[in-house]
C-alpha cells in the first residue's frame, strides 16, 4: 500500500511538473504554433485567428487532461471500472452546463474552454474520491515542489511574453524558415528558463525518481 501511495503520488508530481508549464507555453504561443503548423494557401490569417483561439481555451485543461491518466488507473488496478465511468458521466454534464456559459462569451473557443476546464472538473473528483476512500495519500514535499513549479512557470511566461512581443506570426507567412525557427528557439528557450529554474531552486534528478519520502 505504501509502495502504490508512493507511485501514485510521484506520477502526480510528474503531471504537475511537465503539465503546467506545457499548458502556460500552449496558450501563449497558440497563435505562433497554430501559424507554423498550419498556415498555408487555404488556411488564412483570419483561420489562424479563430484556431488559437480555441487552442487557447484547450490549455486551460490539459492539466486535467494529463492527471486523468495518471487517476484512472489508480482506479482500474483495484478492478473498479464503474467509479472513472461516472465520474467522466458528471464531467460530461458539468462540460455541457458550461457550454452555456461560454459559448455565448466566446463562441467556438467556449467549447474548449468548456471541455478544458471539465477535464480538470474529472481529475478533481478522481482525486478526492480516492483520497476520502484512504487509497491515496499525499506524501510530504508538495509544498515546495508546487512552488518551484510556480515560480518557474511563471519565469518561463515572461520569457515568452517578453520575446513574442510585437510579433505578428500569422503576417510571417511568406517567411517560413524564419517563423519556424524563432518558433523553435522560443520553445528552447522556455524550456531552458523553466528547467534552469527550477534546478536553481534546488530540483536534482533524484527528485525525479519515486520515493517515500520525497
Amino acid at each position: 500500500m505504501e509502495r502504490y501511495n508512493s507511485l501514485l503520488d510521484h506520477g502526480l508530481r510528474l503531471v504537475v511538473l511537465l503539465a503546467v508549464p506545457a499548458a502556460v507555453g500552449l496558450g501563449l504561443m497558440a497563435d505562433a504554433l497554430v501559424a507554423f503548423l498550419y498556415q498555408g494557401k487555404n488556411f488564412q490569417v483570419f483561420d489562424v485567428t479563430q484556431t488559437s483561439l480555441a487552442v487557447t481555451g484547450y490549455s486551460f485543461g490539459l492539466l486535467g487532461l494529463i492527471a486523468i491518466k495518471i487517476l484512472a488507473p489508480a482506479y482500474y488496478a483495484r478492478k473498479d471500472i464503474r467509479t472513472p465511468v461516472k465520474v467522466a458521466a458528471v464531467s460530461l454534464v458539468f462540460v455541457q452546463l458550461c457550454n452555456l456559459i461560454t459559448v455565448p462569451l466566446f463562441a467556438h473557443a467556449g467549447l474548449a474552454l468548456s471541455v478544458g476546464v471539465g477535464s480538470c472538473v474529472n481529475a478533481l473528483i478522481l482525486l478526492i474520491i480516492l483520497f476520502k476512500r484512504g487509497q491515496y495519500r499525499p506524501v510530504k514535499g508538495w509544498g515546495i515542489w508546487s512552488a518551484r513549479v510556480i515560480l518557474a512557470t511563471v519565469a518561463m511566461a515572461g520569457i515568452l511574453v517578453y520575446l513574442q512581443g510585437g510579433i505578428d506570426w500569422a503576417g510571417m507567412q511568406s517567411e517560413w524558415v524564419k517563423r519556424a525557427g524563432l518558433v523553435l528557439a522560443y520553445i528552447g528557450a522556455a524550456i531552458v528558463v523553466y528547467f534552469g529554474i527550477l534546478v536553481a531552486l534546488g530540483l536534482r534528478p533524484r527528485h525525479l525518481r519515486p520515493r517515500y519520502d520525497i
